[in-house]
């Protein structure tokens, strides 16, 4: 039951004095990559004349000192220091990026409230105590696991609490998109309180419906194969066919297929493989397993 999620332990001791930091981009591996082999590290990519920037920073830092050495945090200003920002795609601040055992894992963008950095914070380094965080995390868990019919229970018990939910509702419309019920993920998504319809957990599901429309048009796959595996160098081709692979739910090889056409040629049709590597990434969410999956692999091109 909703009710019974219950939080247990907290945050591991650590030292509170060495929390919080900046960066450059010549110590980013030490402070963030060395640092992440030992606890996770939430990045803040944030810029002087960013207004939302001012607004969270105190926030994140507030609730990683709460958080008593569970958690790291680096500031990264990207007027000073662009490449790692831009490496890792992000194209508006204020974004939080947290890296764990070297690699990118999970992260937000904009000036989220207190309560979803506590949920993130709980996700990377330890349980949650708020039941209805508890319960909605346990969802996710469970889609990953692929008890679809235990996380609806979830969602719709959130749902008997909170009606404008939306995480919940998010979820439930991504449910839908990801069992090709388009139009059932849109009916979910008309739901949405209209004071509620720019939440970022509705960003990804948009983002999903957009990819999915634009892949009903490339229709047979089996010829974008055949021209891939006779000419590896058929780029436009691979592209098309990541694009197909992933309407189809072979998400992995479409990852997989753009990670080679990134690794070919880097600059071929001005970075498209990385720039819809991270369109796939925020349809998909940042806790969706190929997601992680594919961030992993594309940040090992990119640093290697």
């Amino acid at each position: 039951m909703l009710n019974d999620t219950l939080a247990a332990g907290g945050a591991p001791a650590g030292d509170t004095g060495s929390l919080i930091k900046d960066t450059t981009t010549a110590s980013f591996r030490q402070d963030v990559i060395a640092e992440s082999m030992h606890r996770p590290v939430l990045v803040d990519f944030w810029a002087p004349w960013c207004g939302p920037c001012k607004q969270l920073t105190p926030v994140l830092e507030k609730v990683v000192r709460e958080a008593a050495g569970a958690v790291a945090l680096v500031k990264m200003n990207i007027d000073e220091h662009p490449s790692i920002a831009g490496q890792l795609g992000i194209q508006s601040i204020p974004a939080v990026i947290v890296f764990q055992k070297g690699q990118p894992v999970d992260g937000f963008m904009g000036a989220v409230p207190e309560s979803q950095i506590k949920e993130l914070i709980g996700r990377v380094a330890g349980p949650q105590q708020d039941p209805l965080e508890a319960a909605l995390a346990d969802a996710a868990a469970l889609i990953q696991e692929g008890d679809l019919a235990g996380a609806a229970e979830i969602y719709a018990a959130v749902l008997e609490q909170q009606p404008d939910n939306v995480t919940a509702l998010a979820g439930l419309a991504k449910m839908q998109l990801d069992a090709g019920e388009i139009e059932n993920a849109k009916r979910v998504l008309e739901m949405v309180p209209e004071a509620k319809a720019g939440d970022p957990a509705l960003v990804g599901i948009r983002a999903a419906l957009e990819l999915a429309e634009q892949a009903a048009s490339l229709g047979d796959l089996a010829g974008l194969q055949r021209e891939v595996e006779t000419n590896p160098d058929a780029h436009q081709a691979r592209f098309d066919l990541a694009l197909g692979l992933a309407a189809q739910g072979e998400r992995g090889q479409a990852v997989d297929h753009l990670i080679e056409l990134r690794r070919r040629d880097k600059d071929w049709n001005e970075d498209g493989a990385r720039k819809q590597l991270l369109q796939f990434f925020e349809a998909w969410g940042v806790m969706d397993p190929d997601t992680i999956r594919g961030r992993r692999k594309l940040s090992a091109l990119l640093f290697s």
